[in-house]
């Protein structure tokens, strides 16, 4: 457990347990690798050939098939794997973890999945929810790099039932990955991340479904590339988000469908002034956002802090392989 007087130094872990091999699994091994945070890092996947890929990438020490052998003496444990199989993992690795061991995610849904796991948690071992907002458009542990959480911001979702240790042990980790850590409610974060990042997947994929084929060859532009290149998000981990989040979606979706009326009424009754008035109030906000995100995510290379489109693809989709 961290020194409870220097609650903000990042601990020094001995093994880390990676469950999940994949994109984002590897850039967090790389990055506590980096910054000599850890001794040994234990990767877990279901394909062996995952695994020797992670090891001659030196993303990973050694493999392990078998999570519960995986987290076997790890005084960190990650778990980076899809939404519809993370719970049962979670459970499933709990009791062989040693004590002293913090447990956390990296995954897109926190409500249930927090809810699932903390009333099974072993006595002395820390489990927090995590979210790391942050990602690209490959997968797969290939695609792995060093930095990618540095200007990210990383959601933690502590409750009163979590250790105090676990939830600052987790806040010095990912800072000194160089994340900005937000602490929030497990189901705050399921409202907000599926406004912003979880709706709009479904808006994408819902317009690429609705228009015809000839219409989008040849013509669609830039504009609407930017629009619907979420889409191509891959379509199993987007089935295991939008069933984990499903209350949070389908009343997001509610109202968009209410604004998207609005906007048919406006159009159908030719009032050009509700309409100019309309356009002008979503520029004026999408302005604002992006004037005041502008200075926070550059990170000194001049790269962009990902948004939660990226991450969301990213989060579970760098299982690839994982």
């Amino acid at each position: 457990m961290p020194d409870p007087s220097h609650p903000e130094t990042p601990r020094r872990f001995d093994r880390l347990a990676l469950l999940g091999v994949g994109l984002m699994g590897g850039c967090f091994a790389r990055d506590l690798r980096a910054i000599d945070g850890v001794d040994e890092i234990v990767g877990c996947s279901r394909t062996t050939e995952t695994l020797s890929k992670a090891r001659d990438l030196g993303v990973i020490d050694r493999g392990e098939p078998d999570p519960e052998k995986a987290v076997e003496g790890a005084d960190l444990v990650v778990i980076s794997v899809p939404m519809g199989v993370a719970g049962e993992l979670t459970l499933r690795i709990l009791p062989r973890c040693p004590e002293g061991a913090l447990v956390t995610d990296m995954g897109s849904v926190k409500g249930a999945y927090v809810r699932a796991v903390e009333g099974r948690v072993p006595e002395g071992v820390g489990f927090i929810g995590g979210h790391p907002i942050a990602g690209t458009e490959n997968s797969g542990v290939a695609a792995s790099f060093n930095g990618l959480f540095r200007n990210a911001r990383c959601v933690l979702t502590p409750t009163p039932n979590t250790a105090a240790w676990a939830v600052e042990a987790a806040k010095a980790l990912w800072k000194a990955l160089g994340a900005d850590v937000i602490l929030m409610d497990p189901d705050r974060h399921d409202e907000v991340l599926g406004a912003v990042s979880h709706l709009p997947h479904v808006l994408a994929c819902s317009a690429m479904n609705a228009l015809p084929e000839d219409f989008l060859e040849g013509f669609a532009g830039g504009g609407f590339r930017d629009f619907s290149r979420i889409a191509s998000s891959d379509p199993g981990m987007w089935r295991d988000i939008c069933l984990s989040n499903r209350q949070a979606i389908l009343e997001w979706i509610s109202r968009y469908e209410e604004t998207l009326r609005e906007m048919k009424d406006l159009i159908d009754r030719r009032d050009g002034e509700g309409l100019r008035e309309a356009f002008g109030r979503a520029k004026a906000r999408r302005d604002g956002l992006i004037a005041l995100e502008k200075g926070a995510t550059r990170s000194p290379s001049g790269t962009s802090r990902p948004d939660a489109d990226d991450e969301a693809r990213s989060t579970e989709g760098g299982r690839s392989g994982g």
